[in-house]
């Protein structure tokens, strides 16, 4: 895993559209009492190489807040999260080879 960041943040368009298709699936990684270990983050990443959009369980982390540990995911797997609700998020990182998610395309900003 590397740590640079090279893709752009989504749309409000786009986290809606992964929203909706999150909403049936079921978390693949379950992050415990340790917090993102490098095996979690490793598990992470996996995930997204397999499914494109993952929904995360935190389980007992009292101490910090789901979103909390959003930024650090993000950057340590070069991924997106659509959405935080609960103990739950939703992580998207789509593949540069045979996508199996088209995000809808992003507006762009008017020119003055």
């Amino acid at each position: 895993m590397t740590t640079a960041r090279d893709e752009s943040k989504l749309s409000g368009k786009q986290r809606s559209f992964l929203r909706a298709l999150a909403h049936p699936l079921k978390p693949v990684v379950h992050v415990g009492h340790g917090g993102l270990t490098d095996a979690v983050l490793t598990a992470i990443d996996g995930a997204l190489q397999t499914h494109e959009l993952i929904k995360i369980k935190f389980a007992g982390s009292e101490d910090a807040s789901v979103v909390d540990f959003a930024p650090e995911i993000e950057q340590r797997t070069r991924s997106n999260v659509a959405q935080v609700i609960g103990k739950t998020l939703v992580v998207y990182r789509g593949r540069k080879k045979d996508p199996i998610i088209v995000l809808p395309k992003a507006k762009e900003k008017p020119k003055k």
